[in-house]
């Protein structure tokens, strides 16, 4: 094989190479980025933790709740409560309620926000209805809990030291039934087909 020849071949070769790796990497970069955010807390991600904070401070800060739902989703979903104060490192209890109007099963999937993105690693979920896919079967209603704590660290930093207000913002987009939601919904019909009318 002449060397121009083998010249080229092994410029495809890189060539193809590249194109792989960077297939690969557009891949990773989601999950990636995802992990990045929920560690640091940056662009707004809210961190998470097993339990509530070690210490309360006496100081106070506003929580306000924000709902969305993406068009294509057919149902109703906002927050009990318009807002609440607490105390930060004090562990707060919020409701999220919805509402499937339609005839048919559907699935949804919550993903958040906080703003200011200065308090996004402050904000910290113990548990959240988000940290799971959500199935509402028809004319079916559901309270959803978050359980959060605001770090008593964001006292001290150089941003989050002025935050008096923390927006926590979900918004429900819908999502194909999994295996598993698709049993749920075929024991629900058996078992209303099985009810003895009276």
């Amino acid at each position: 094989m002449s060397a121009p020849a083998k010249s080229n071949r092994k410029l495809v070769v890189r060539l193809v190479s590249l194109v792989i790796f960077m297939a690969s990497m557009s891949f990773a970069a989601v999950p990636l980025y995802d992990w990045f955010c929920r560690t640091t807390g940056f662009g707004g991600t809210t961190l998470r933790a097993d339990i509530g904070a070690d210490t309360v401070l006496d100081q106070t800060i506003s929580i306000r709740f924000d709902a969305a739902v993406d068009p294509a989703l057919e149902w109703e979903f906002h927050p009990a409560q318009p807002t609440m104060d607490l105390k930060i490192g004090e562990t707060g209890l919020a409701f999220y309620e919805a509402y499937n109007p339609t005839d048919r099963p559907i699935a949804g999937q919550a993903v958040y926000n906080i703003t200011p993105n200065a308090a996004g690693g402050f904000f910290t979920k113990i548990e959240c209805f988000c940290f799971t896919e959500q199935l509402l079967m028809p004319g079916e209603r559901v309270m959803m809990p978050v359980t959060f704590f605001v770090d008593p660290e964001i006292v001290d930093d150089v941003e989050g030291k002025f935050v008096r207000e923390i927006t926590l913002s979900y918004a429900f987009g819908e999502i194909e039934l999994t295996e598993e939601m698709l049993q749920r919904v075929a024991a629900a019909a058996h078992t209303e087909e099985t009810v003895p009318i009276n």
